[in-house]
């Protein structure tokens, strides 16, 4: 695996490129974000901020651009980022046992573990889109009422995509409990498992289910993603922080939240240059790959405060009908609970 390490003291005519440009998108006297505005300083002394990641997963690409062109560093930050692969409950502990300061993750999978009291606090999301639902033409599926009858293959039953498309079958009047089956398989079997027969359609994150239906050639069709529809304006990847560090030290959590936003604008407008960025951290995607992955996601969209509270809460609610979360949940106390305003 990449270790994404690089020598910050002999940067790379491309990093000095990028490092310009990025000073140059930073020079701005204020930076908006959902109709707030902050004035940006230059503090003195970087505060130290341990940062846990998937550094394989593309949708991530913005946290190795600030981490590369100094995004962090303007905020005030000395960010180390942890590559970590482990299960989501772990992930959370880290966070709360002080391990790590903070980390991102996917709200699909987060949900739940946070509702048993992890004490990690949801301060911003930072995207839309990066789950997708394709059907498989030979197997008779074309389109989502097609799904009746058949079976979904997804990489674990608790996956983000799993959760994500139970939910969205249940409101398009489908039962993803009575009217369609799920099974699992390793995620690089998924494929064949459909040209097998045993399997109808793939619910999966991106790349994966993105590489799935292009290597088909035209028998994968994509029937649904979370970038549509009312979940176009909702985020999937959200950022979690240490609950006693949002308590005690409320501007380095701000300052996290601004380098990320930053980050997400920055990468949006530089496709290619955030592209080449992430090829060091990345060994199974090409530059073209990126590019036209990047296109599949909302990279404005990145809600705090009370945008993302009801965020939660409607993810909570969508949860909570599902039977995830607890049938005695409240979803607006949950949301309240579990997210804290930073900026």
């Amino acid at each position: 695996m990449p270790s994404g390490k690089h020598d910050p003291s002999s940067p790379s005519p491309k990093r000095r490129a990028l490092l310009a440009a990025a000073s140059a998108a930073l020079a701005m006297p204020l930076i908006g974000l959902g109709g707030r505005a902050w004035a940006q300083t230059a503090p003195k002394k970087l505060t130290p901020l341990s940062f846990a990641w998937n550094q394989t997963s593309f949708c991530l690409t913005p946290i190795a651009v600030a981490k590369e062109t100094g995004i962090f560093e303007k905020n005030g930050l000395d960010v180390t980022l942890v590559n970590y692969s482990g299960s989501t409950d772990q992930l959370l502990e880290s966070i709360a046992t002080g391990k790590s300061d903070a980390a991102v993750g996917m709200i699909f999978r987060w949900l739940k573990p946070l509702e048993a009291g992890f004490d990690v606090k949801i301060v911003a999301g930072l995207h839309g889109g990066c789950v997708r639902l394709i059907g498989y033409k030979p197997g008779g599926v074309t389109r989502l009422a097609d799904l009746r009858g058949k079976t979904i293959g997804v990489p674990d039953l608790g996956a983000p995509a799993t959760h994500f498309f139970s939910v969205y079958l249940k409101k398009n009047g489908i039962d993803p409990e009575k009217e369609v089956s799920w099974r699992v398989y390793q995620r690089d079997l998924l494929g064949l498992a459909a040209e097998k027969g045993e399997i109808h359609a793939v619910a999966d994150s991106d790349p994966m289910a993105f590489k799935i239906e292009r290597d088909s050639k035209g028998a994968f069709v994509e029937l649904a993603t979370n970038n549509q529809g009312e979940y176009h304006d909702k985020a999937c990847c959200v950022i979690g922080i240490n609950g006693n560090l949002v308590r005690t030290n409320k501007p380095v959590a701000a300052a996290l939240v601004h380098s990320l936003v930053d980050a997400y604008d920055w990468t949006a407008h530089h496709i290619e240059e955030s592209a080449q960025i992430f090829l060091k951290y990345t060994t199974n995607m090409t530059l073209g790959e990126l590019k036209e992955l990047y296109g599949t996601l909302n990279l404005h969209h990145h809600p705090v405060g009370t945008d993302l509270r009801d965020e939660i809460a409607a993810y909570a609610q969508d949860f909570k009908k599902l039977g995830v979360l607890k049938a005695s949940t409240d979803p607006a106390k949950y949301a309240e609970h579990v997210f804290v305003k930073v900026l």
